[in-house]
């Protein structure tokens, strides 16, 4: 299969530069796979196509401030995007300019608040590289940090919190899991109020996850991998609700790869820590999701990919064609489809 056939046409005043006032007031694509039919609402409405005994299951990581500007020894500026905790103090990072940063070498952030050494460099262009520093961790990426927004979008962010869903909890993502920035506390109240379970799993999202498929052929891609954790309460509510008939509905790719890593055959999961690197595309058969939310992601991407292969190519590539015509907003800060 061709990268190639995941292609459209986008105008870039498409592509969203800032958050929507109002969380849930962004547009919703209902996609219904059983009768290849489109509707368009607000995402709000999202709880009139939600059933009691349904679960959702969310991605409550939290986006750290992982970009970082120091100097080295020399003065020279350097920027740092970690990507990954690998163990303690040592993270997988991109380091620009890389090419001048060997093993050994030093950088200083924040006024000596931090330094880094270069351990060792990794496949893929990105470096091994450990932090020094006194205190916690966290608290000085708070203080020197800055939110790691996608290459695309071009203006600041305001408000710090409009890249974490309201519900993010656990330190480690590098980007946002989008498809949940449309939920408010008001939405999950009622969504609850109904009946639906909600249940969350933990995944950091790496910034692999905007690296474009650099193959001509959709087979020969290599996945970028990812760490995720699920417990035993969240997967009482999937597994009962699997025994009950009810949908597992999974919110956003990174809840659906997590799911789709870890179910037996017959969809059931349990409790698990590790890493995963799966790759959705056309031909994937479903163990344990029965509907997805996720945004509108970028052309020939592996999200892209993930979707038709849940969804069916031709009817996600006909949907796509429709949101442009009806000036749908996309990618982080964009609009959302259910496909159900």
């Amino acid at each position: 299969m061709k990268v190639a056939e995941f292609d459209y046409d986008l105008p870039e005043n498409l592509i969203a530069q800032t958050p929507i006032k109002q969380r849930d007031q962004s547009k919703l694509m209902i996609l219904n796979r059983k009768n290849q039919t489109i509707e368009q609402k607000i995402f709000k409405d999202i709880i009139d196509y939600l059933e009691p005994g349904d679960c959702l299951v969310r991605n409550n990581t939290k986006v750290i401030p992982a970009r970082i500007y120091g100097k080295k020894e020399t003065g020279a500026n350097v920027e740092f995007l970690l990507l990954k905790n690998i163990e303690g103090d040592i993270w997988e990072t991109i380091v620009r300019p890389g090419n001048k940063l060997h093993p050994g070498a030093k950088v200083i952030f924040g006024d000596g608040l931090l330094t880094a050494e270069i351990i060792e460099p990794m496949p893929g262009g990105t470096r091994k590289v450990k932090f020094l520093y006194d205190g916690i961790f966290n608290e000085i990426l708070d203080k020197i940090g800055l939110m790691p927004l996608p290459p695309y979008i071009h203006e600041q962010l305001k408000e710090k919190d409009r890249y974490q869903t309201i519900y993010a909890k656990y330190k480690g993502s590098a980007a946002a899991p989008t498809a949940g920035l449309h939920f408010t506390q008001e939405l999950l109240q009622k969504i609850e109020q109904k009946g639906v379970q909600i249940a969350d799993v933990t995944l950091h999202v790496g910034i692999g996850t905007f690296r474009p498929v650099k193959e001509e052929t959709v087979e020969e891609h290599k996945m970028h991998t990812e760490h995720f954790y699920i417990k035993a309460q969240d997967c009482d509510k999937i597994n009962q609700a699997k025994n009950k008939g009810k949908r597992i509905i999974a919110v956003g790719t990174t809840s659906c790869r997590v799911l789709e890593t870890i179910a037996d055959e017959n969809g059931y999961v349990k409790p698990t820590e590790a890493d995963t690197g799966i790759y959705i595309y056309p031909g994937y058969k479903f163990k344990c999701i029965d509907a997805l939310i996720t945004n509108f992601h970028l052309p020939q991407s592996t999200l892209l990919m993930l979707v038709s292969a849940f969804a069916g190519k031709d009817f996600v590539m006909e949907a796509y064609k429709k949101a442009v015509e009806e000036q749908y907003r996309f990618f982080s800060f964009g609009d959302a489809m259910f496909i159900n």
